[in-house]
């Protein structure tokens, strides 16, 4: 996932954040029960969250392109995907199967951001060996 590409899922997953947002806050708060609301509202917050994070992994990338940057951002993504998508899935549809899925979703998270901390160190690395 490069810079352009990082950007372009940041921006739609915004607005798919937004508009979700507003429009289960407007119309599944009547439609959906507390449990589904509640599937809703935490994939929402981590999408909003990793959709940041992948904003800032591209601004990154704009000044030194990073590898271990690339790959985490391309599995935040993914895991953005699979997981609020699982969760938004099991809270319209009701079908148990997507509750599988979640955790995929949350491996994904969290090798996204070993691979980010893996970046971090290594620009640490690269800039104190340059001074």
């Amino acid at each position: 996932m490069g810079t352009r590409s990082m950007l372009v899922f940041a921006a739609i997953s915004g607005f798919i954040f937004v508009a979700l947002g507003a429009f289960g806050a407007h119309v599944f708060a009547g439609a959906l029960g507390p449990n589904e609301m509640s599937w809703l509202r935490t994939g929402l917050d981590y999408q909003g969250f990793h959709t940041l994070a992948i904003f800032a992994l591209a601004v990154a990338m704009q000044r030194r392109i990073n590898l271990w940057f690339y790959w985490s951002g391309a599995l935040l993504a993914l895991g953005t995907v699979l997981f609020s998508g699982s969760l938004y899935c099991l809270a319209l549809s009701h079908l148990k199967f997507w509750a599988y899925i979640t955790p995929v979703g949350g491996t994904c998270f969290l090798v996204g951001w070993v691979l980010m901390l893996i970046g971090a160190l290594r620009l640490r690395k690269k800039a104190e060996g340059h001074e």
